[in-house]
């Protein structure tokens, strides 16, 4: 942000801001855009929960604009008798008490509402802002499709719960909703995030921290190696809602072999082949630990190889709290699988992964490459303090 407020002020040299009005209304912007990055986290977080406390699957209908909760006693009657109809009450709940059952509605009903009054937070101070000229053509073309993104997750969560509700394909399969529907729920809020928390840093900090060419040219050096990494970080994710989705962290509750083997022997049971990778427990499972593993390590190379590059001291700082929050989040998955996923661990390592990709991310954006009129007014070095 120290960066930011000074360019801002005059804005010269072919340098494109996102945002006018000085930095005042920069900072104003930004830190609505953070805060809502931080709603989308929150509501990240709450998904999890209600997935954990199987409370998903409690609302057996959807409206767009949301409805009242349950009001008297015959309300909730009601509510809870079109819950007795659902294959998970029959197969999983028959004989839950009415007060359980208020428990899992109101946590599913409290991650809907939460989601609308997030529509709501964006699309007010978002009117407010274009209204005052705040907002330039660029900035809100990149907002309006992530508000549209938004209001999608809606019916995309919709759309992942309604395939809860359908009857199983035999007795002796759970009602749960469809892995793929679960992933791409999941994978949508990642990504409205990640739109949110960059947008949010390319307002307050229009340029990378950059006082020499060499920091310049150490960033670039960073930046070939991060990018990948951070793929990796996503697509670990990603694969971490297949396991969500197909039960896998309650199976093979042991480290680091799962049960007695390495490898267990029925990963490729399925036809067609590609369908293990996204339904097979076994290998669902396999998959999420290898690329685990493999990103544990290739932050520590990223660490490793940066170690002696001279680079801007935020950039350090940055490839070692994500090396650090990489060992914790794999701390947070192995103890999550031992303890059979108690929702506080399972919530902890949801969160986890969501704070890695925010780190990975952060130093994407901080080395991104300066403006050419940036570049120009750097020394080749930074000038030792006398």
């Amino acid at each position: 942000m120290s960066t930011a407020f000074p360019v801002a002020a005059g804005s010269k040299g072919g340098l494109k801001l996102l945002v006018t009005g000085g930095p005042k209304a920069q900072k104003l912007v930004g830190i609505w855009l953070f805060g809502s990055a931080a709603w989308v986290f929150s509501m990240v977080v709450l998904g999890g929960v209600t997935r954990l406390t199987r409370s998903g699957l409690s609302m057996t209908d959807w409206k767009f604009t949301g409805n009242l909760p349950p009001l008297t006693d015959e309300d909730w009657l009601k509510e809870f008798e079109k819950y007795k109809q659902s294959p998970e009450y029959k197969q999983v709940n028959r004989g839950m008490s009415i007060e359980d059952f208020k428990f899992i509605y109101w946590m599913e009903y409290a991650h809907r509402m939460w989601g609308r009054a997030l529509g709501i937070m964006f699309a007010l101070p978002f009117s407010y802002f274009l209204r005052k000229g705040y907002i330039t053509v660029r900035l809100g073309l990149k907002l309006s499709a992530l508000f549209a993104l938004g209001a999608g997750q809606g019916l995309i969560g919709w759309w992942m719960v309604k395939s809860g509700l359908e009857e199983p394909p035999s007795e002796y399969v759970q009602p749960r909703v469809s892995p793929y529907r679960l992933a791409a729920h999941l994978t949508s809020a990642f990504a409205i995030y990640c739109g949110l928390f960059w947008t949010a840093c390319s307002v307050v900090m229009p340029e990378p921290p950059a006082e020499s060419v060499a920091w310049v040219r150490g960033a670039a050096k960073v930046k070939r190696i991060a990018l990948p990494v951070s793929l990796l970080v996503g697509l670990t994710a990603i694969s971490g809602a297949f396991v969500a989705g197909n039960d896998a962290g309650h199976a093979y509750n042991t480290f680091p072999k799962m049960g007695d083997t390495w490898i267990p022997d029925d990963i490729f049971e399925m036809k067609p082949l590609l369908r293990n990778f996204f339904e097979n427990t076994s290998l669902v499972q396999f998959d999420h630990r290898v690329l685990a593993t493999a990103t544990l390590v290739s932050i520590g190379v990223l660490w490793w190889s940066t170690r002696k590059l001279d680079i801007h001291p935020a950039v350090r700082s940055l490839i070692g709290t994500a090396l650090g929050m990489a060992a914790l989040q794999v701390t947070l998955g192995i103890s999550t699988l031992l303890s059979y996923v108690p929702v506080s661990l399972g919530t902890a390592h949801q969160a986890g992964a969501l704070t890695l990709l925010t780190l990975m991310v952060l130093l994407n954006h901080t080395v991104r490459k300066p403006s050419a009129s940036l570049l120009k007014s750097l020394p080749q070095v930074v000038k030792a303090i006398q």
